[in-house]
């Protein structure tokens, strides 16, 4: 069972909120899991009942927990999707979050498309070649071209052979998407797509991991120019 320790006298609702999240990095508190009435957790952890409602409230807003009304508090079921899901809308209303959301990009993807040049079996190869022909076919229609880029860079990801490196890209993904739906109506912007997966899957064709880091920067920088003009 879960331990609630008492919090500081001075806490405030960010600090029961971590104490929380704690308990669930400790796997104390498990997906699923039921949390105490709030009358007991409030008395158990020594904070006020309206302090533990804001933390709450704050930990079901990041798809934490779920607050069922009338039956309680429950973990929710962890899934990194779920827990970047309301970032969504937040990075599309807010033009310097996308900024900085292509920031935390370059410095991902260019690992991967490191990670994938040294990594990726003959398989994986042929795949992104196919994916990559693809795009050139569909290349008029913003829909299907979107369907295609998120799959070659998440074949990319899974050519790492990381399994944690694929769930984070497939979280930025999801995080990146009102950003990649405003660039990817432009066909100019589609056409230098093109050009720049051509150069990354050559890359990594021929497991050369700089020139693989280089033409992922180039192609990150392009999208990102481009939203200033979408």
């Amino acid at each position: 069972m879960a331990t609630f320790e008492p919090v500081r006298k001075s806490a405030i609702a960010e600090e029961i909120s971590a104490r929380l999240l704690s308990l669930i990095q400790e796997k104390q508190l498990k997906p699923g899991d039921k949390l105490p009435p709030e009358r007991e957790l409030a008395a158990t952890m020594q904070v006020s009942r309206p302090s533990l409602r804001e933390a709450l409230r704050a930990l079901s807003m990041m798809n934490v927990v779920e607050i069922r009304q009338g039956d309680g508090t429950y973990v929710t079921s962890l899934e990194p999707d779920l827990l970047v899901e309301h970032l969504d809308f937040v990075i599309s209303l807010d033009d310097s979050t996308i900024h900085h959301l292509f920031e935390v990009r370059r410095l991902l993807e260019t690992g991967i498309a490191q990670l994938a040049a040294q990594r990726a079996n003959d398989d994986q190869i042929a795949e992104l070649e196919a994916l990559f022909h693809q795009s050139v076919d569909c290349r008029d229609d913003a829909v299907a071209f979107l369907q295609v880029d998120l799959a070659m860079h998440d074949l990319m990801a899974e050519a790492t052979g990381n399994p944690l490196l694929r769930r984070v890209m497939a979280s930025m993904s999801r995080m990146g998407l009102a950003s990649r739906s405003r660039t990817g109506a432009s066909q100019s912007v589609r056409d230098r797509t093109v050009t720049d997966h051509q150069a990354i899957v050559a890359a990594i064709k021929a497991h050369d991991p700089e020139l693989a880091a280089e033409a992922m920067l180039n192609h990150l920088n392009h999208v990102e120019q481009s939203l200033d003009g979408a």
